[in-house]
């Protein structure tokens, strides 16, 4: 019995877990118009440490608090964000599942602050969920 019990315990050691390294790239429509969004993410995991960096329209953000958990990553990025004459930056909020080769994607805006000269604070609860895939 306890050689079945040790040889389950390696079998399930030797599972590989999900490996987030690499490029992904994918896309979603939001807005009034429609409008396409891209994204691209350059994952380098590190054990149950996910960091990186995400490309945006005006250049790169550096992966924060990002963790793997078998086949789920959780990570958080500043994006600053023009919002007429207004600049703003948003903490988002990404949760993926790895499925068939892709990575199932939501992205919630956690918390969204002025970073003109009142500083304001507040939450817009804004949830998107798209795919991902590995670039080749």
């Amino acid at each position: 019995m306890r050689k079945l019990l040790l040889g389950v315990f390696l079998f399930a050691l030797a599972l590989p877990a999900a490996d987030f390294t690499g490029i992904w790239l994918g896309s979603t429509t939001s807005g009034r118009r429609n409008q396409v969004n891209d994204f691209g993410f350059q994952f380098v995991q590190r054990g149950a440490t996910l960091t990186g960096k995400v490309y945006l329209d005006y250049g790169t953000t550096p992966i924060l608090k990002g963790t793997v958990d078998g086949d789920t990553i959780t990570f958080q990025i500043v994006a600053r964000e023009q919002d007429g004459n207004q600049i703003n930056e948003s903490v988002l909020k990404f949760t993926g599942i790895m499925k068939d080769g892709e990575i199932e994607i939501t992205r919630e805006r956690e918390e969204l602050r002025n970073a003109g000269n009142s500083g304001a604070s507040f939450t817009r609860a804004a949830k998107t969920v798209f795919k991902i895939k590995r670039l080749q």
